[in-house]
C-alpha cells in the first residue's frame, strides 16, 4: 500500500511521517468540524499528510453506561461532512461485519480494532469492500502474528492494509511498547504508532481506563526516531471533558508544538 491509494490526502512528496489525528468518538458535528479545521491549519503549515480519525460508536466498553455514540447514521454523515468541508480522508473503526459496508460509504479508510483483529470475518469484509484498511495490532499478539493479518487482506482481493501498533499488555493495568515490533511489522505492511492508546491504563477498577497523557511526547519521539510510517493521535480541546479516551487523550492546543518537534527529528534522522 501507499500514500497515494487514500483518496484526497495530501503532502504525499513531503517525506514526512503520515498522521491519523482527531476525537475519540464523535460527539457531535460542531466538535468534529472544530478539531479537524485546528488540525488540518497545522498539517498544511508542517506538509504532514493527514487523515481525520473519529469512531462512529465505541462497541468495546468497559461499562454498559458508557458513552457509545450518537447514533451510527448521525456520526458517519459528520465523518462525510468533515470530508467533504475541508477536502480531506477519513478514518472509522467497525466491529462487525455489518459495519464494513455501512462505513465505506462514508470514509475512507477502515479500521479493525485491537481486540478484533483476528476475526477473519470482519478484516475479510472491510478488505472486500475495496478500502483501505488499518489493521490495529492486539495487545495480546506478536509483531510476527500480525503478519498473518495482513495476508488475510491480500487473500480477500485486496493489497491496501497497513498495521497500526497499539502497545502491548503489561500485566493488567498498564501498555507497553516494544519498538522491535516496528521494523519487524514493516516487513508485512507500513506501520503505524498509535501514541495515545500506547499510554492507556486499563482494567481499572472503576471501569474506566486510565491513562498517561504526559507521556505522549516520550512514546511519539521514540517512534519517529525508529522509523514509524505514520502515527495516531487522538486529540480533543477539552480532554477532561471527553465522552471516551479522554484519559490518555492531547490536549489540541498542545498539538502544534509536537507535531513541530517531530517534523524536525524526521528531518534530521534523514540527514534532510
Amino acid at each position: 500500500m501507499t500514500l497515494q491509494d487514500i483518496p484526497k490526502i495530501k503532502h504525499t512528496n513531503s517525506n514526512n511521517f503520515f498522521l491519523l489525528c482527531g476525537p475519540c468518538a464523535i460527539e457531535g458535528e460542531d466538535m468534529a468540524l472544530r478539531i479537524a479545521e485546528k488540525v488540518i491549519t497545522i498539517t498544511d503549515k508542517l506538509e504532514i499528510p493527514y487523515i481525520f480519525k473519529g469512531s462512529f460508536k465505541k462497541a468495546n466498553r468497559s461499562r454498559i453506561d458508557s458513552f457509545t455514540g450518537i447514533g451510527n447514521e448521525k456520526a458517519l454523515k459528520i465523518l462525510k461532512k468533515v470530508s467533504d468541508t475541508f477536502d480531506v480522508p477519513t478514518v472509522t473503526d467497525i466491529h462487525e461485519t455489518s459495519d464494513a459496508e455501512l462505513a465505506a460509504q462514508y470514509v475512507d479508510v477502515l479500521q479493525i480494532p485491537a481486540f478484533l483483529v483476528r476475526q477473519t470475518d470482519l478484516v475479510v469484509a472491510a478488505a472486500k469492500t475495496g478500502k483501505v484498511v488499518n489493521l490495529k495490532k492486539g495487545q495480546f499478539m506478536s509483531p510476527e502474528a500480525m503478519k498473518h493479518a495482513v495476508q488475510k487482506v491480500k487473500d480477500a482481493g485486496s493489497d491496501k492494509a497497513w498495521i497500526t501498533d497499539r502497545g502491548t499488555m503489561f500485566g493488567y493495568q498498564d501498555m507497553i511498547v516494544d519498538f522491535r515490533g516496528i521494523p519487524t511489522m514493516r516487513q508485512y505492511a507500513p506501520t503505524v504508532l498509535d501514541v495515545t492508546h500506547s499510554l492507556q491504563q486499563p482494567n481499572q477498577t472503576a471501569g474506566v481506563t486510565g491513562g498517561r497523557p504526559d507521556m505522549i511526547e516520550t512514546i511519539a519521539r521514540a517512534g519517529i526516531v525508529n522509523n514509524a510510517d505514520g502515527l495516531f493521535i487522538e486529540t480533543h480541546f477539552d480532554p477532561a471533558n471527553a465522552k471516551s479516551d479522554g484519559a490518555n487523550m492531547l490536549h489540541l492546543d498542545n498539538l502544534e508544538k509536537l507535531l513541530t518537534n517531530l517534523v524536525a527529528i524526521r528531518k534530521t534522522i534523514n540527514g534532510f
